[in-house]
């Protein structure tokens, strides 16, 4: 599914452990390492379609977590020219995300990379919450620090100043270096 603009619609996930450190993945046969994240179906809300892919990626299913907070609105990225698919009608040019935050409530030994046919990733680990955003591949870095910045307020919240602290000033986004501080927005409730 690509809008009429060229965008895949795609959720990312950045799961936090208690103590602020986030989940870091490497995507199997490669070096890259990456936030969970994936497409949604035409049929899928952003949340709907985040839990399928926590399940398929990470084997975490809604009771080893807690929704945390989601990004207002799609945050974009653009492929680079090399990774643009032109003969795929139609032409995606890059994502468009909705990032949640989610709080690891279950144990460490439930996160199961091998649940699906085609596992995305064959290692993780922890690691400081601003660490991804400078060793994601540089296409990506942009919407990294968009996310993060727009979710961290709330990670704060939850594991503290010292765990989650303010991004050094190359971290920031390019709108937050001009003085604007996103706001997060609590996630979408659902069920009874």
């Amino acid at each position: 599914m690509v809008d009429p603009d060229g965008y895949r619609p795609n959720v990312g996930i950045v799961l936090m452990h208690g103590d602020g450190r986030v989940f870091w993945a490497r995507r199997v046969s490669r070096d890259g390492w990456q936030f969970p994240q994936g497409g949604m179906n035409s049929d899928e809300t952003p949340l709907e379609a985040m839990y399928r892919e926590l399940r398929e990626e990470v084997g975490l299913e809604p009771r080893h977590v807690e929704v945390l907070a989601s990004t207002p609105g799609w945050l974009r990225y653009r492929l680079p020219r090399r990774c643009i698919r032109h003969g795929n009608r139609p032409v995606c040019i890059g994502q468009k995300q909705v990032w949640f935050l989610l709080r690891l409530t279950g144990a460490e030994d439930d996160v199961r990379l091998d649940l699906s046919e085609k596992p995305e990733f064959d290692s993780w680990r922890w690691v400081d919450f601003w660490y991804p955003a400078r060793h994601v591949v540089s296409f990506k870095r942009e919407v990294y620090l968009r996310a993060l910045s727009h979710l961290a307020p709330r990670a704060r919240d939850v594991a503290g100043q010292a765990a989650v602290p303010e991004p050094a000033e190359e971290l920031r986004p390019r709108a937050m270096r001009a003085g604007h501080r996103p706001a997060f927005r609590r996630p979408l409730r659902t069920g009874g």
